[in-house]
């Protein structure tokens, strides 16, 4: 498929797709004319690469692992680093998610007892 319908079919601006490609994290075959040819997988690719960039991981980073991630498949065991950082990338966004909890704590706190102190207009 052409760019134009991978951007369609992702969502993703066919812009960014060229910069996934710059990043490593896309490689289409190109065609005789110059155009570029994506595979149907690369629509689960840039599903994937957009999930973990939604997650904070950098485009360095999933490109460090894409390699063992290629597929729905397990990661043989010359990805047992990729592993170890995916679990340091899980641990960053746990934290992330516990401090995000906390504040919105504090927040529905703060809400609560400015609620209660306000005169509601009426």
């Amino acid at each position: 498929m052409r760019i134009g319908e991978l951007a369609r079919l992702t969502g993703v601006d066919e812009q960014l797709l060229r910069y996934y490609e710059r990043q490593g994290l896309l490689a289409p075959e190109r065609a005789a004319n110059g155009y570029r040819e994506y595979a149907d997988t690369d629509v689960g690719a840039v599903r994937k690469i957009r999930v973990l960039l939604g997650a904070g991981l950098s485009t360095a980073t999933i490109a460090e692992v894409s390699s063992c991630l290629r597929d729905d498949s397990l990661p043989t065991p010359a990805c047992a680093g990729v592993v170890e950082r995916l679990r340091g990338e899980r641990d960053r966004i746990d934290q992330s998610i516990e401090a995000l909890q906390d504040a919105r704590t504090v927040l529905n706190d703060l809400i609560g007892r400015g609620e209660t102190a306000l005169p509601i207009p009426g």
